[in-house]
Parts: C-alpha cells; structure tokens; sequence
C-alpha cells in the first residue's frame, strides 16, 4: 500500500465522489483497509432536506438514503485504495439485496457504515459489497450491492 491514506476527510471524499450537497452522504472514512473494508461516518443533523417531509414532527433518515451513504462510503474506500482522487469516477448501483432495517436513525445520530468488498479489484468495472450501518453500536440497517464504478475515457480514446 505505501503510501495510500487509511482515512478519507471531506476534501479528500470530494475529490473520489461526483456526489454534491444535499446528495453526499458520508463525512469521513477511516480504517481503509485497500479495497477489502473501510468505515464510513456520518452525522445526521436535523438540517438535511429529507428530514422536512420524512417526517414532520418525526424526523426519520430514509431507508435508501443510508443505502446510498453506504454506497457512497464502498466508492470512496476504492478510489482512496485505487487512487482515484480526481478522475471523475462515475458509480452506477446495479443490485441492492438483502436490505434489512433493524433501527430508526434520527438527527443527533452518528451513522457507522462498516463496508466489506465481497466481489471488485483494480481494474475491474462492477464491485459487490456487504454493508452494516450502526447507531451507537446498534444496528440500522445492512444489505449487500452492486455497482459500477467507470471513469471517463480519455479523449481520442476509440469506444
């Protein structure tokens, strides 16, 4: 690995992802681990647009939006492994199986997403990963998917 970072702060996750506020769902990543795991961050504020209509007077994060932040959290752990700040990586989901909610997840909450590579290494296209969301050690969610992650051709470069 050398000299790869086993953490990942919000500049450095801008530079993996295409993701952009009200859409990026990951603080931070530690404990990158290459490609085979990492642990994304998230603290959830009261100040995220889902929460106006999910629901008045109850605010609950979606489902799929902690999906996503996992999503989000397996993208930056292989652009982090595979150097990949910078080169507009575009990630597509493909599958989401096994998805299970276990826990409501509120503002003032710290969301834990704990990824594992289950399929995906350097040079290959479509990745399959588990993901484990926890609340002060307590699950939220879990489910396994897939993506693509696909970076620009280079211009002149033949289809």
């Amino acid at each position: 690995m050398g000299d790869t970072p086993a953490s990942a702060d919000i500049h450095l996750i801008q530079r993996i992802l295409p993701h952009r506020y009200p859409f990026l769902l990951v603080d931070r990543v530690v404990d990158i681990s290459g490609t085979e795991s990492a642990t994304g961050l998230k603290n959830v504020t009261m100040n995220e647009p889902h929460f106006q209509g999910h629901f008045p007077g109850t605010p609950i994060m979606p489902g799929v939006t902690i999906i996503e932040a996992m999503a989000q959290t397996a993208a930056v752990m292989v652009g982090v492994a595979l150097d990949l700040a910078d080169k507009q990586m575009l990630i597509y989901f493909m599958a989401i199986d096994a998805a299970k909610f276990r826990r409501k997840v509120i503002p003032g909450d710290q969301l834990r997403m704990n990824i594992t590579t289950l399929r995906g290494k350097a040079g290959a296209k479509v990745w399959r990963f588990k993901g484990v969301a926890t609340v002060d050690g307590e699950m939220a969610a879990e489910c396994e998917f897939t993506a693509m992650m696909d970076l620009p051709k280079p211009v002149g470069d033949a289809a």
